[in-house]
């Protein structure tokens, strides 16, 4: 096999973290256990890989266009609620890959996820590793959400949550807690946490003895859910906001990559193809926080900092 270099030259499991497969260490972990093959061949580490290459992976084909590199976009997204983040789902309910613009080459990747109850900020890019990189705990990246609990809420509860809970897949902590207001019942707090765990803030809030009402991501690092992006809609970040998500985690700023429409094209293919959805209730823009309407910032009491390694607290 050809070892030369540029795109063909590149290790595999760079392509595949590109491919939005896992992260490298995990791929070098499925090299090493044999679970990849390169043209029928079972694959090593390190191995470089030529475009005519086929890769499989547990045995499945990986298809050629998730192999291409694509140019990196980054785009935040208004998930409403009812709305799965998945690829497919087997009962035909929507995702948030219907609402996608369409690829030539690669695919949207999410960065995290919110359940299907959940709504708010999700960032999908084109970049695998990027995304792995600012899910990984290690990262320190902020994600914040805004949360009504219902019923009261004690101090001894609020101390609990941010020295820590014990859940079924072990300890966890809110780093920061704030009550922003509500009415009634119903009392509605900003909570910032470092991972990402499936239903972590919900479950956290229930080893405490509270239920959850609502949940929405209002922050994911440096990116802010701004009351302009409604709900159902997306758009892509400049290179500005790319650079400064990268700096959340400690990476310098990157001269940008050749992009596949210019700043005018993209906000007319924005209108065309991101359409607003109707909540699961039926409605549009309905409120979701004391006095806010739904795709606010929920007026985060942090906006403006900076989140990740360096901050100040």
């Amino acid at each position: 096999m050809s070892q030369s270099s540029g795109r063909s030259g590149e290790r595999l499991q760079k392509v595949l973290a590109n491919a939005g497969m896992g992260s490298r260490r995990q791929i070098e972990g499925w090299i090493v256990e044999g679970r990849v093959e390169v043209n029928g061949v079972v694959a090593e580490l390190g191995q470089r890989i030529e475009p005519s290459d086929v890769i499989y992976v547990d045995g499945k084909r990986i298809a050629k266009r998730l192999l291409e590199t694509p140019t990196r976009e980054v785009i935040v997204y208004n998930k409403p609620e009812g709305e799965l983040v998945t690829r497919k789902d087997p009962e035909g309910r929507r995702t948030v890959f219907d609402r996608m613009p369409k690829l030539k080459h690669g695919r949207w990747i999410p960065v995290g996820r919110l359940d299907l109850n959940s709504s708010g900020l999700l960032l999908l890019t084109t970049d695998g590793e990027l995304a792995n990189q600012l899910m990984h705990p290690s990262r320190q990246v902020e994600r914040e959400y805004a949360v009504r609990v219902m019923g009261e809420v004690t101090e001894e509860q609020l101390k609990a949550l941010t020295h820590g809970v014990e859940l079924e897949d072990g300890p966890a902590r809110f780093e920061e807690i704030v009550e922003s207001g509500g009415e009634g019942i119903n009392r509605w707090f900003h909570v910032v946490i470092m991972e990402g765990r499936q239903r972590e803030v919900r479950r956290m809030w229930e080893a405490v003895g509270a239920r959850v009402s609502r949940l929405k991501r209002v922050r994911y690092g440096s990116v802010f859910l701004e009351s302009a992006l409604k709900v159902g809609r997306w758009r892509y970040l400049g290179e500005g906001e790319i650079n400064e998500l990268l700096a959340t985690m400690g990476h310098k700023a990157v001269k940008p990559a050749k992009s596949r429409a210019s700043a005018p094209q993209r906000r007319r293919k924005e209108r065309k193809v991101a359409k607003p959805a109707k909540s699961a209730e039926g409605g549009k823009g309905r409120k979701t926080g004391p006095g806010k309407r739904s795709g606010s910032d929920e007026k985060s009491p942090w906006k403006g900092r900076r989140s990740g390694p360096g901050r100040s607290r």
